[in-house]
């Protein structure tokens, strides 16, 4: 028979992370197998080509494009620093000049005589790629990437926006319902990744990021609230370039749902230690959830890792619906049917019915849930 496996997000108090630390072009690494890495050492760093700018001088100087090849002071190849003078036309019998003057430094790259135009490659930019776990390289692709391993505690959430970020973790609430408000933000919370509690307002939001808070962990956050933090509506499907000074994490979904008990718990045995965070998310194929990884102290490592992986589904597995109209919501399978269905969309596939909190009964296609861990 058949069985359908889907994913289950992880609360792990003790586990292995492995975690490849990869340049996104060739570059050079600076650690060997077997080192031993903090969270914040650079582990590989690149050099990424500098931004190109066109210089429309043609334009700016009123010239014909061949007017302006004629009077460039400068060549493809050239190095020219900010205010330099490229380009000087004398006009009504040389008692008025005018000027152009580079408004940028950089390399000259091309020069276009059929436009009047010149391109100014700024200098490279350095890319230097940061550990962001404690643990021991295990694994180098020269040139591409490190892989770190560490014994660790790892917390899966539902839903994030911001990339990767480390702080000291730091509880905000005494209840897992209770509502986030400006009142629960600590004065002192600057490099702390906040956790506890569900529902943060816009206000709660902007004043820990102005506050310095690396990370907030909550239940569930209002779509509005997180419209008005982002500056913009966001859709779900993939997260984490997002340009904020704080990276969120949900543990359960959306509207006010507490964050979990067990959830809560193995932060508050956490508190006070160092947390790497990344909120990235990647809902559909391939999923990626958001993660806090919290390092043990001694920086060990070769411990089996436990759990985690694709599980079964059955009869009375307690799942939670990753899709909308049902996102974050939990329940319990009631029904596993053998044969594919037709769903609201018109597609035919695999679905299972689901026992919702509230008690009502909903079909689901089993691709849109995952295992309550």
């Amino acid at each position: 028979m058949a069985q359908a496996f889907v994913p289950g997000l992880q609360i792990r108090d003790a586990t292995v992370v492995r975690r490849e630390r990869e340049l996104p072009i060739q570059g050079e690494i600076s650690v060997k197998i077997g080192d031993q890495v903090k969270a914040d050492q650079i582990v590989a760093s690149a050099s990424l080509l500098g931004e190109l700018h066109i210089l429309r001088i043609a334009e700016k100087m009123g010239l014909e494009a061949h007017e302006v090849a004629a009077r460039l002071t400068v060549k493809e190849g050239d190095q020219i620093s900010e205010g330099k003078l490229l380009c000087e036309h004398s006009g009504l019998f040389g008692l008025l000049k005018s000027r152009y003057h580079s408004p940028l430094s950089g390399v000259v790259e091309l020069v276009s005589p059929h436009t009047g135009h010149v391109g100014v490659r700024m200098a490279p930019r350095k890319l230097e790629l940061q550990a962001h776990i404690a643990g021991k390289v295990i694994k180098i692709n020269q040139g591409k990437s490190v892989t770190i391993e560490s014994r660790a505690a790892f917390l899966q959430g539902i839903f994030g926006v911001g990339g990767e970020r480390r702080g000291r973790l730091s509880c905000m609430t005494e209840r897992c319902d209770q509502s986030i408000s400006a009142g629960v933000i600590p004065r002192d919370c600057g490099g702390a990744v906040l956790f506890g509690g569900t529902s943060p307002d816009l206000e709660s939001l902007r004043l820990a990021a102005q506050r310095g808070a690396q990370g907030m962990i909550v239940g569930a956050i209002d779509d509005r609230a997180l419209a008005g933090y982002l500056g913009y509506d966001l859709g779900i499907a993939l997260t984490g370039d997002e340009k904020v000074a704080m990276t969120v994490i949900i543990s359960e979904g959306f509207g006010a749902l507490p964050i979990s008990h067990r959830f809560f718990e193995l932060l508050r045995k956490l508190e006070g230690k160092q947390a790497s965070i990344n909120g990235a998310t990647q809902v559909r194929a391939g999923a990626v959830r958001p993660e806090i990884i919290v390092v043990d102290e001694t920086g060990a490592s070769g411990v089996e890792t436990q759990g985690g992986g694709a599980q079964g589904l059955y009869i009375g597995a307690q799942i939670r619906i990753i899709r909308v109209p049902y996102f974050g919501l939990r329940g319990v399978v009631e029904e596993l049917p053998h044969i594919s269905e037709k769903i609201e969309t018109g597609a035919v596939t695999r679905i299972l019915r689901a026992r919702l909190q509230d008690g009502s009964l909903v079909t689901v296609p089993r691709a849109n849930v995952e295992l309550v861990d």
